[in-house]
């Protein structure tokens, strides 16, 4: 809910206003992985043609995902919302990459250019066995699969800072303050990847080289969620190729989940009443969507806070650590600039105390500032003036 400060007037900005992705994934892999499946299933659309031969998918096509949360459906119950807006998640399927993408090899650079405009990688992984689709190496092997394309992308990233970094070391030497700090940082980076390491282990050591990392826009410094794509019977506690994958992403502190993509496709032509029940018969207590939603918001810091209204009830996606103003920002920029205060409840308080107004009377309504950190579950109500 948002709600004017004394004086303001309530813009009517809701109707056309854009809503920002809670994330923009960018699914990876080799040919014949399954990503295509994946996405057609994800997004519950038909918009990627899967097909069993490589470079299927000549451009990425992006797919929005609703982020199912049982706790916007409560808090909508509680507050009789007539209308129920999830949070979404932004899915681009790019076309497979093969052994010399990098130096233009089959679709080559074009796709790399594409995974650098994402926040994650959501990196598909084969982890089954079909002599019905071809592998384009020959063989099931994840993590030979998956080190093919970390080549790649590392070898794209080398190339990219092998020109830069001399070009920032010389300004540097001249005097340029920005140049000196990003030669300090990629510079860090530029040795990692030259000893065969991704660029995501760079330690920036304060504020302003973080920035200038993260505005290199450098693929390797993308964190990386692993998804073993398994038979069915396997869906629900994975196989030994998905067992090593696991470890790698463990070793690495990337994170990984098992799905399977053929189960995804069934479930994507199912109505949702049917899906629990079928879910259940194969031992899974949640699709595979959910589970990469939940591995992609721990990947990438992010919580979830809700607006609960008789009109709508909605949730918003923001980073960890993000305070107040920044959350009332994901609204409408409007409310950040004229941010007030924070009309603040914990979703349990909302849910125990059955409503706002109960929250309110106990004692659990709080009135927080512009420095509050908000915090996963939070049900806020934005005063502001401009």
């Amino acid at each position: 809910m948002v709600q004017p400060g004394k004086g303001a007037t309530f813009p009517s900005i809701l109707q056309n206003r854009v809503f920002l992705m809670g994330f923009r994934c960018g699914i990876v892999g080799l040919p014949n992985v399954g990503k295509s499946t994946l996405f057609n299933a994800l997004t519950e659309t038909a918009a990627a043609q899967a097909a069993n031969y490589p470079f299927c998918t000549i451009e990425p096509n992006v797919g929005n995902v609703a982020v199912p949360d049982p706790r916007l459906y409560e808090l909508a119950k509680i507050a009789n919302s007539a209308k129920i807006i999830e949070t979404q998640l932004a899915f681009v399927d790019i076309a497979g990459l093969v052994r010399g993408a990098s130096k233009g090899e089959g679709l080559g650079n074009q796709f790399l250019g594409n995974i650098r405009e994402v926040d994650a990688i959501v990196h598909v992984l084969r982890c089954f066995e079909d002599g019905d689709v071809t592998h384009v190496e020959g063989k099931v092997d994840p993590i030979a699969d998956a080190e093919t394309v970390e080549t790649e992308l590392m070898l794209s990233d080398l190339e990219s800072l092998e020109k830069r970094v001399p070009a920032l070391i010389k300004k540097g030497q001249q005097g340029d303050k920005d140049a000196k700090i990003g030669a300090s940082v990629l510079g860090q980076a530029l040795d990692l990847l030259r000893e065969g390491k991704p660029a995501r282990l760079t330690q920036p050591k304060d504020a302003e080289e973080a920035r200038v990392f993260s505005q290199a826009q450098l693929i390797t410094a993308k964190p990386v969620l692993y998804v073993c794509n398994v038979e069915e019977a396997n869906a629900a506690a994975g196989n030994a190729h998905s067992a090593r994958v696991f470890e790698k992403a463990a070793a690495e502190g990337a994170e990984a989940v098992v799905v399977s993509a053929a189960i995804e496709a069934e479930i994507a032509t199912m109505v949702p009443e049917d899906r629990g029940e079928f879910l259940s018969e194969l031992g899974l207590t949640e699709t595979g969507l959910g589970r990469v939603i939940r591995a992609g918001y721990k990947l990438l810091h992010l919580l979830t806070f809700f607006t609960v209204g008789p009109k709508e009830a909605r949730a918003w996606t923001v980073h960890a650590g993000a305070k107040a103003p920044q959350a009332a920002g994901e609204i409408h920029t409007d409310f950040e600039r004229g941010f007030i205060r924070a009309e603040t409840i914990a979703y349990d308080d909302y849910v125990k105390f059955g409503g706002e107004s109960g929250a309110r009377d106990a004692g659990k309504l709080r009135q927080e500032g512009k420095d509050y950190v908000v915090h996963d579950g939070d049900v806020m109500l934005f005063r502001f003036n401009v």
